[in-house]
């Protein structure tokens, strides 16, 4: 039939007929079949893959996403007031956890127990945290109100979220561009959600008084342990025998726990489970009065997925002085949204380098040629006018040398239709790759390439070309804060004896060799309320522990764990390894302080922990590392 439905004849049917036969195929080889079969398979399982990832979309699109946008009158007034992101820039969120009280506290007004300020930042791949202790006397920001001094945890109570983020915006003067409340149900149930949370305690907690006259109750024991959502609230809301100093660092810990946690047990079985349990609980506002959607969401994801380890850093506020009330001066405040916003993502290598002596040997990584020794010409991709000059003008003041077009060309690139700043480096020129990549976290892009032939004419002879686009309005990232520890000598003294004892009478019940601390931090005793803990661990249980527990002149804690369990969660997150004396180190830092250092060998693990304000020098966490002896030797 043709298009109107009358018969026709087929092409070439008055042409002359040929009647051929097919050739015989080819016999086909057994690898042949096989290969034909699980090809098959292979199509099979993208088809399944395919159909799955479609249905996961959708059930994340419909029931995730709607499920975590603002609900509440509270949340949406807050978010209306919130900064409006931009892609591939750096974004902030703003954390408040809230608690809801019940029984004789029924009617009481929720008090924001959390204050926290997370950034994510993809020009170096990191994550920052800084957390507000909620005693901190602030200039109380309520909305319609007349500012006042009082305690940052008031701004809820006064007059809710808004309350807190106009509160912690006008303290710091951070854009805020995401606002996430939760309640310590959610908390619960989320810790409960992903099968509990692997947290390294650091010492003997215990409170049996509850209720309006006392402190929550608390029963956790020191080491390496799986905490459920109750033991967890405990363990971060914790203060009562400590500072709120401890308690934010906890808490911390916790959350970099939490992300250690979904991304070793990352399963589409528990994933359902997961979502359901954050979204019943909290809320999501997204600046500029749009709902949260599914590759904003998937995106962060995978961000914080694949963060390199050493990348996730926790800032905190220091010189504060008081108890009910804290208080600090201004400059102590500035500096910690500083550090919080332009982490020195080399601190620890660098704390590395300085502990061990290494500053002047060569690394095998390529490193970026000093300012002075780099080269630049800017262009302008934006077409606004004084872009190039302004951008010109702040690299000059960091020590950069300045390039201009040649024969009094105009700084104008090829075109204007720039939107992300572009670095492009000169690929004869050694070190200008590593170069382009430094100065492109100035402007918090990752668009780096090598110079084409139109952009190399126009940089005149310079390492690197600085094409500005839409995103560059006349600043660049302030310089990372350098908190590399000056080096000092080990703070340690001879401590065999305090543990020799309590060691012998456990080893025989442990499958591995004991170690003896030979040498522990200058001002420290065995604790002696829970000075040594034989336990299992692991996901069945099936590994054997044993944890040493020591407590500073300054009533810090920190400790010695050994097992034979050689894939824990915390294992896995290590910055560097060290060959010492003949012995290789795992490092486990946190910004530039030495957290963690992991020793194995004949099939079980050691790791010396430090205190949860890392209070022990990089040196002298070394030092108590390298005096782990065999049981057997000490006489």
């Amino acid at each position: 039939m043709n298009g109107n439905g009358r018969p026709v004849l087929p092409p070439g049917a008055l042409s002359p007929i040929t009647i051929y036969r097919q050739p015989e195929p080819p016999r086909r080889s057994r690898w042949a079949t096989v290969r034909t079969v699980l090809l098959y398979v292979f199509v099979a399982l993208l088809m399944s893959s395919s159909a799955l990832a479609g249905g996961l979309y959708l059930w994340v699109h419909e029931d995730v996403v709607g499920a975590v946008a603002v609900k509440s009158l509270d949340v949406k007034r807050a978010a209306e007031r919130l900064d409006v992101p931009v892609a591939d820039q750096p974004t902030n969120a703003l954390i408040v956890g809230y608690d809801e009280r019940k029984g004789a506290d029924l009617g009481t007004p929720p008090r924001s127990d959390t204050v926290m300020l997370v950034r994510a930042d993809p020009a170096t791949d990191s994550i920052s945290l800084l957390s507000f202790p909620r005693d901190l006397v602030v200039d109380v920001t309520c909305p319609g109100k007349p500012p006042y001094r009082g305690r940052i945890n008031e701004a809820y109570t006064e007059c809710g979220t808004r309350g807190t983020l106009e509160t912690v915006r006008k303290l710091t003067g951070l854009p805020v561009n995401y606002l996430i409340t939760v309640n310590f149900k959610s908390f619960r149930q989320l810790v409960d959600a992903v099968g509990g949370v692997w947290v390294d305690v650091d010492r003997r907690y215990f409170n049996d008084q509850s209720g309006p006259a006392g402190f929550a109750t608390i029963n956790l024991f020191p080491g390496y342990q799986r905490l459920g959502g109750y033991q967890a609230l405990d363990y971060v809301r914790f203060r009562h025998t400590d500072s709120d100093f401890s308690r934010i660092a906890r808490q911390q810990i916790f959350v970099r726990a939490l992300k250690d946690q979904i991304r070793n047990e990352f399963s589409a079985i528990r994933l359902p489970k997961l979502v359901r349990t954050v979204t019943s609980n909290v809320e999501v506002g997204v600046g500029g009065g749009d709902e949260l959607d599914v590759s904003t969401l998937l995106s962060y994801a995978l961000f914080a997925y694949g963060l390199p380890p050493g990348h996730f850093f926790q800032s905190k506020i220091d010189g504060l002085e008081g108890y009910g009330e804290l208080t600090t001066g201004a400059e102590n405040i500035e500096r910690a949204v500083q550090e919080f916003s332009h982490p020195d993502v080399e601190s620890p290598e660098k704390a590395t380098a300085v502990a061990l002596g290494e500053s002047k040997k060569a690394k095998a990584k390529p490193k970026a040629p000093p300012p002075g020794d780099t080269s630049i010409t800017v262009l302008n991709g934006n077409g606004v006018t004084g872009s190039a000059s302004t951008a010109s003008y702040l690299l000059s003041q960091r020590g950069y040398s300045m390039v201009y077009p040649p024969d009094g060309k105009p700084a104008n690139a090829p075109n204007w239709d720039f939107f992300e700043t572009r670095v492009s480096y000169d690929p004869g020129q050694p070190g200008g790759k590593e170069a382009a990549r430094k100065v492109a976290t100035l402007f918090a892009t990752r668009d780096v390439s090598a110079q084409t032939p139109a952009v190399g004419a126009l940089a005149n002879g310079a390492m690197l070309a600085v094409i500005v686009g839409q995103t560059f309005h006349g600043s660049i990232a302030a310089a990372p804060v350098d908190k590399t520890p000056k080096r000092e000598p080990p703070n340690v003294a001879p401590g065999a004896e305090a543990s020799l004892a309590l060691l012998r009478e456990r080893a025989k019940r442990l499958p591995f060799p004991v170690l003896v601390p030979t040498v522990v931090e200058r001002n420290s005793i065995i604790d002696p309320e829970r000075p040594i803990r034989l336990y299992r661990i692991g996901p069945e249980d099936e590994h054997k522990t044993i944890r040493l527990t020591y407590r500073t002149g300054a009533s810090e804690y920190w400790g010695v764990q050994m097992t034979d369990w050689e894939d824990a969660p915390v294992l896995t997150e290590r910055n560097f390894v060290r060959s010492i004396g003949g012995r290789r180190y795992e490092l486990h830092y946190s910004g530039p302080k030495l957290h963690m250092v992991v020793l194995r060998q004949g099939g079980a693990t050691y790791w010396v922990v430090n205190s949860v304000l890392d209070a022990l020098s990089n040196e002298t966490m070394l030092a108590i590392a390298k005096g782990l002896k065999p049981l057997s030797s000490i006489r």
